[in-house]
């Protein structure tokens, strides 16, 4: 008896299958690889930082948590992740073709017409900047707008470009920096959440802020000008907290001066004044007593100081003879 010949096409060519090849074996192998296919299409894994959404022929159902989950096979239930946890960002400007200790940085047409902006003053500046964020809400990322990546860095660019138009060049470039990357960064928020993007906007930080090339030398000289102007401004203001404050203080030590001599001589004189009056009335009381009396505490006080004294007698009357002009008289 012939044996019968099995054979089977796959991808356009015949395989002939032994005549000892039972169908059980064929349909158990058959078993196995569908198995197998259901196994891996009803199976996943969530990272840590993401989170997974379900679709169930294109629509919402539920959000998974990470870890391993079920879901249908066959196509039936979609898998979408979304990285909620991981610090997501946006380049303007320029774009990181390499990070590192020394990154590199490559700009192009986009990148250029991104970052030239017109300030409030009518000047133009290159703003380059970058925007950390992360999805807060998955199902509005995924569902609120078509294609909230672009929407976002789009809305970014319009934010910026309205925060820079209302600012000086000198605010954009010098001292206004950190207080406009704080306002977009607010505005940008303000934003998602009419948008409903689902969005929560970290950090907006400048890496860079500069004249168009064409004007940086004259820009640069007026920022030495500038410069030059706070300098002289500083000094003079040293200058002046050493003078007046030693002015001031000088003047106040002379009217504490003058205050305090005038204490004393009013009081000098208001204690000779009550000095007089005591001895009037002494004098009011024993007139030759304290004449006398005054004329010998005045004596007394004088004639120590005088260093060359001579002593007359009332009743002599040759005073020549007693005077002997040629030695010092003691």
């Amino acid at each position: 008896m012939t044996p019968v010949k099995r054979t089977f096409t796959v991808g356009g060519e015949t395989v002939e299958l032994p005549a000892s090849f039972s169908p059980r074996i064929l349909g158990v192998i058959v078993l196995v690889i569908l198995l197998i296919v259901v196994f891996t299409g009803s199976f996943y894994q969530i990272d840590p930082e993401e989170v997974g959404i379900i679709l169930r022929f294109g629509k919402y159902v539920r959000t998974t948590d990470p870890g391993l989950h079920m879901k249908m096979p066959f196509g039936v239930e979609e898998l979408k992740e979304v990285p909620i946890q991981r610090q997501l960002k946006m380049e303007f400007g320029f774009r990181t073709t390499r990070a590192g200790i020394r990154s590199q940085y490559q700009k192009s047409a986009i990148t250029d017409k991104e970052s030239i902006m017109l300030t409030g003053d009518l000047n133009v500046a290159v703003v380059e900047w970058i925007v950390q964020y992360k999805i807060r809400d998955p199902y509005k990322y995924l569902f609120k707008l078509r294609d909230p990546e672009s929407t976002f860095r789009y809305m970014t660019e319009a934010v910026m470009r309205t925060v820079i138009g209302d600012n000086s060049v000198d605010e954009v470039i010098t001292i206004g920096r950190s207080r406009i990357a704080n306002e977009a960064k607010l505005s940008l928020q303000e934003l998602c959440d009419r948008y409903e993007i689902g969005i929560e906007v970290n950090q907006l930080i400048f890496q860079d802020v500069n004249p168009p090339d064409n004007v940086k030398a004259s820009f640069n000289e007026v920022n030495e000008a500038l410069q030059e102007k706070e300098r002289k401004i500083n000094e003079a203001f040293t200058d002046y907290n050493q003078v007046i404050p030693l002015a001031t203080g000088q003047a106040l030590q002379m009217v504490e001066e003058a205050e305090g001599y005038a204490t004393e001589r009013v009081n000098m004189a208001q204690g000779d004044a009550k000095r007089f009056r005591s001895v009037y009335k002494e004098y009011a009381r024993a007139p030759l007593v304290t004449k006398k009396r005054l004329y010998l505490e005045t004596m007394r006080d004088i004639l120590p100081k005088v260093r060359k004294k001579v002593l007359l007698d009332e009743s002599q009357k040759n005073l020549l003879p007693l005077l002997n002009l040629a030695q010092e008289v003691k």
